[in-house]
């Protein structure tokens, strides 16, 4: 007999056989996978592409990158534009308070006011307008920070008082 090779390996060279199959089978489905998924990238690959050669695509990539640039310096400036709407809306009144009274005895109707407008760190001011017989006198007095230098009457404290009370509960 002749000496060859897969004599001497010392097993069954069809086993070997059999392994090299094996090893052939899945390296066959592994090609058939990367082929499916190479099929699928050429078709997305297809429609990105349709009409357009590299000079066009490369233009509509420019055009969308200028267009990305433009929207984000639009962002900023709206941000910036908000930020100073809340800094103004802050500093503008928008909390009132309203007490009618009679000031006097003999005039009736509650012809007289305190008015409290004040903005959110309760900061502004009441006008209070007395009316009687001889005519209609109207003051103010300036509130900061919910507080105020010149005394308060009564009907002024109370107009304070809902100001600030009906934001709260409105905001709450």
């Amino acid at each position: 007999m002749q000496d060859t090779i897969l004599n001497r390996l010392g097993f069954d060279p069809g086993y070997l056989l059999l392994g090299l199959m094996v090893i052939l089978v899945f390296v066959l489905l592994y090609l058939a996978s990367i082929s499916m998924k190479m099929s699928r990238f050429m078709k997305r690959y297809k429609i990105f592409m349709r009409g357009r050669d590299g000079v066009s695509l490369e233009r509509a990539f420019e055009s969308n990158f200028i267009e990305v640039d433009r929207i984000g310096e639009q962002s900023k400036n709206q941000a910036q534009e908000i930020a100073r709407l809340r800094d103004l809306l802050s500093r503008t009144p928008m909390k009132t308070g309203i007490v009618k009274y009679d000031a006097f005895a003999d005039v009736g109707g509650r012809m007289s006011f305190a008015l409290a407008m004040l903005d959110l760190n309760n900061t502004g001011f009441v006008i209070n307008a007395i009316h009687s017989k001889e005519g209609c006198y109207t003051y103010i007095k300036e509130i900061v920070k919910g507080e105020s230098y010149i005394q308060l009457g009564e009907e002024e404290k109370e107009a304070l008082r809902q100001a600030v009370i009906t934001f709260e509960n409105q905001a709450g």
